[in-house]
This record gives C-alpha cells, sequence and structure tokens, in this order.
C-alpha cells in the first residue's frame, strides 16, 4: 500500500539558525505562539536551553558543538515523527551540522538563516555576550572569535537586520505554508 501524502498536520522541523542576537530564540517563540494559537503541536528546542539539559558536559569545541547539534536534531526528528512541528533555535555554525541534520530529517525539514550583520547582533547583544566577550568573560563566541559558516543553501534566508519581529515572523509563516505544512493563516 502506497504512504499517504503528507497532510498540514504532519510534523516537521524548521531549524533557524544564525548569529547570538540575530533572533533565533525571539522568532522561534512568536512563530510557536502562531501555530499553538492555529491549533499546532509544537515544541521549540532552544539551543541554549537544551544544552543545559542534555549537554552541559560540552564546551564549545567543533566537536563538542557538532555533537550537540546530532543531540538536538535527533530528539527533533522524534518530535515530528509523532506530527509535533519542532522549531529549533540553534547557532549551528558548521555547513557540515546543518547538512547532517537535513540528511537525518529527509523532506520534512527546513533550514531557515535569520541574516544579520554582527554590528547589529552586537547592538542587539541579548544575553550580553558580545560585552563579555570584549572584556575576556566569554571565550570562543561564534562571528567574533570562533567561525559562522554562512550557510550554502537555507531554505529560507530572513534578513533580521531590516525586518521587525512581524514582519519576520510572517516571513517564516508564509515559508511554512508555501512548504504546504501550514493551512494558510489569518494576520495576527
Amino acid at each position: 500500500m502506497p504512504a499517504a501524502s503528507p497532510s498540514v498536520s504532519d510534523g516537521f522541523i524548521a531549524w533557524i539558525e544564525g548569529l547570538p542576537s540575530s533572533g533565533k530564540t525571539t522568532l522561534s517563540r512568536t512563530v510557536a505562539e502562531r501555530l499553538r494559537a492555529a491549533g499546532r503541536k509544537v515544541e521549540v528546542l532552544d539551543g541554549d536551553e537544551v544544552r543545559q539539559m542534555f549537554s552541559p558536559e560540552l564546551g564549545f569545541s567543533r566537536k563538542d558543538r557538532e555533537l550537540h547539534a546530532r543531540r538536538v536534531s535527533y530528539v527533533a526528528r522524534m518530535l515530528a515523527r509523532n506530527g509535533v512541528a519542532v522549531l529549533v533555535a540553534m547557532i549551528t555554525p558548521y555547513e557540515t551540522s546543518r547538512q547532517a541534520a537535513r540528511a537525518g530529517v529527509g523532506p520534512r525539514f527546513t533550514e531557515i538563516w535569520l541574516k544579520c550583520s554582527i554590528d547589529v547582533c552586537r547592538q542587539r547583544d541579548a544575553k550580553g555576550l558580545y560585552e563579555r566577550s570584549r572584556s575576556g568573560g566569554v571565550a570562543r563566541l561564534t562571528g567574533v572569535d570562533d567561525p559562522f559558516e554562512e550557510p550554502l543553501a537555507p531554505d529560507l534566508v530572513v534578513d533580521t537586520g531590516h525586518l521587525s519581529v512581524p514582519e519576520a515572523t510572517k516571513k517564516i509563516l508564509d515559508h511554512l505554508v508555501e512548504k504546504g505544512w501550514l493551512a494558510p493563516m489569518s494576520p495576527a
């Protein structure tokens, strides 16, 4: 018997990546609120929160960051397989980690890059990381003294340096509708 075609109620993973303070957590939570209001099961896997619970022993070496991404990807796959819309809010600085996450999920995965200049991220400095990095309190800050490899082929680029939160949220929701994973939604 052929497999049923995916429906808008099936789970998916939206992997939302970018520099620190590019808006990953803010947009993931805002999109999640809209999805919940529309009756969807949704979970936000914030990279920092998941690290505290599942990976507190990991540092910020490339090997540790890639292991952390694999762990998050695994949890996201389990949730999506059970009909949950999963929003992963995670820096994910390496292309190899992004491609491994995509390969493990398949067609119900979308990569969303929150493109934002380092200058705008420094101005926002939501968690004080840039200031602590400048004063020597944080080593290996992504985009400052540790690399962030620009995504090679993201499914969506959202310029959070120039869009408001409502505009960026709409862009992400419209993308998910275009993918066929959401029914069209009324404006907030």
